[in-house]
């Protein structure tokens, strides 16, 4: 009898612990570990926030296989663009993933024009499609039928060289119509064009990154030598997105950099916030592979979130607007929701997708019940709206008690409601040092003006008692002198 009911009790566990992750029918079971940072920088497992539901190919939509794709983007109408760069076409789909036409060149002059291997590619609010038709190099800008807008050709300009080439090989766009365009083999930062395609020069700069060691080595060494060495310059951008306040979020080719993503300004300073345990800067351990993240993608995600893609082990990282990091998804593999060699990360409504130019196919992920609470409540934060966010933030802390930042959430909504004692729990679980004094130092007023006027009072009263036992023992010590001298 016990063995039976220890076999029920071990079946419930496991139930449970499925319903955790509980997603639609249609997802499959995550191929891959999902885990998160502490404080002390140790890795540790957290619920899945992210299961694949499905891919996508050319065989699925009707036509020929993708070749070698290379970037995916979702218009504001939610239209979904996959750049199919090896067949030098841009394939369309409505929000249910249903093809609606391919655009495979346009018209210029009178006569057929085709893409030459593009790199990416951009959708703004009035359908226009903008292309980094790098083969070719140029932008080439579309209306939603792909029919030729304009092109942005080498720029003439002062401060490039007669021998600059031309190679767009990611862009964005903001509302006004300026294009911003990572270029290869440009150090100086993001190529930037006015509305009308004209150049308008550089947005923000990598910082180049000195090994004085070899700085050293460089000046004693003969002219041969320095020939040999490795120049001291900034590194590429690797790709670009922008969000509805008009900044640049960027991502660099550095591994090496702890800086990899910027949030540009439009003077072209990175105001992007660094609040959490570790760097922004994707992996920070390495977790068994070749080194640290190579961040070749970014994507706004809306109320402070953005993700960024992982090129080292093939993971999506994602963070808030304060730097922490929320959650990983993702992983190297041949199992639907793996990667082989990711290229692009877009959003559709709640789902994120993922192109694998490895594999030639769309990855479609969606939300599991914990992913989409930490989003939610995330979002809440960042509107201000930290008292509705703490239920949400209870309730992922009962599908992840490790969850730090859930604490954090809860003690700043409480710090908000002046419950200054009650968030110093929460500050110390979630680890969050600076909120903590903070909540220390108000908690510490608090406590000094409600007990003010007992403690003046205490004061006062000790104060009397010490001045009358002063005069008391100096009145027995006279009398005692009297005493001895025969005075009574």
């Amino acid at each position: 009898m016990a063995r039976i009911v220890k076999r029920w009790l071990v079946l419930l566990a496991a139930v449970s612990l499925l319903l955790v992750n509980a997603v639609p029918a249609a997802a499959s079971p995550a191929p891959y570990e999902s885990y998160n940072y502490n404080y002390w920088k140790e890795a540790v497992p957290s619920p899945d926030a992210y299961l694949p539901e499905r891919t996508i190919s050319g065989r699925d939509l009707g036509i020929s296989e993708f070749k070698d794709p290379g970037d995916v983007n979702v218009s504001p109408s939610g239209l979904i663009y996959i750049l199919d760069s090896g067949n030098s076409r841009i394939v369309v789909l409505n929000p249910d993933f249903k093809l609606l036409r391919v655009i495979d060149g346009f018209m210029m002059d009178g006569s057929k024009e085709t893409f030459n291997l593009p790199g990416g590619l951009f959708v703004d609010e009035q359908e226009r499609i903008y292309v980094a038709d790098t083969g070719n190099g140029r932008v080439v800008v579309l209306d939603g039928e792909g029919t030729l807008i304009q092109t942005i050709t080498k720029p003439e300009s002062d401060i490039l060289s007669t021998q600059f080439q031309f190679q767009p090989l990611k862009l964005t766009v903001d509302h006004v119509g300026r294009v911003y365009v990572v270029a290869q083999g440009v150090y100086e930062g993001i190529m930037q064009f006015d509305e009308s395609g004209k150049f308008i020069g550089y947005v923000g700069t990598n910082k180049v990154e000195r090994d004085y060691g070899e700085y050293i080595w460089r000046m004693l060494s003969t002219k041969a030598q320095r020939a040999q060495m490795v120049l001291f310059v900034p590194t590429e951008f690797s790709n670009a997105d922008i969000d509805h306040k008009g900044f640049v979020y960027a991502t660099n080719i550095d591994p090496g950099s702890n800086e990899p993503i910027k949030r540009l300004n439009p003077s072209g300073e990175d105001v992007l916030k660094r609040f959490g345990y570790y760097d922004v800067k994707g992996d920070i351990r390495f977790r068994n592979n070749p080194g640290p993240s190579k961040l070749i993608d970014v994507k706004v995600l809306g109320d402070g979130m953005y993700s960024v893609l992982d090129a080292t082990q093939n993971r999506v990282f994602t963070y808030d607007d304060e730097g922490h990091l929320l959650y990983i998804y993702g992983g190297k593999g041949n199992q639907v929701g793996t990667l082989k060699t990711p290229v692009a990360i877009e959003q559709s409504g709640e789902h994120h997708l993922v192109l694998d130019r490895g594999k030639n196919n769309l990855v479609v992920y969606e939300p599991t019940r914990f992913g989409a609470r930490v989003n939610e409540a995330v979002a809440l934060h960042y509107r201000g709206e930290d008292t509705e966010a703490v239920n949400i933030w209870r309730e992922v802390l009962k599908l992840n008690a490790n969850y730090d930042i859930a604490y954090i959430g809860i003690g700043k909504s409480l710090l908000m409601e002046k419950k200054n004692e009650e968030a110093l729990g929460y500050f110390e679980l979630g680890m969050d040092r600076k909120s903590y004094s903070v909540a220390f130092k108000r908690h510490r007023r608090e406590m000094m003006k409600e007990h003010f006027g007992t403690f003046l009072t205490a004061a006062i009263a000790l104060i009397v008692i010490l001045i009358l036992t002063r005069v008391a023992v100096k009145w027995r010590r006279r009398r005692q002198v009297d005493r001895e001298a025969g005075f009574h």
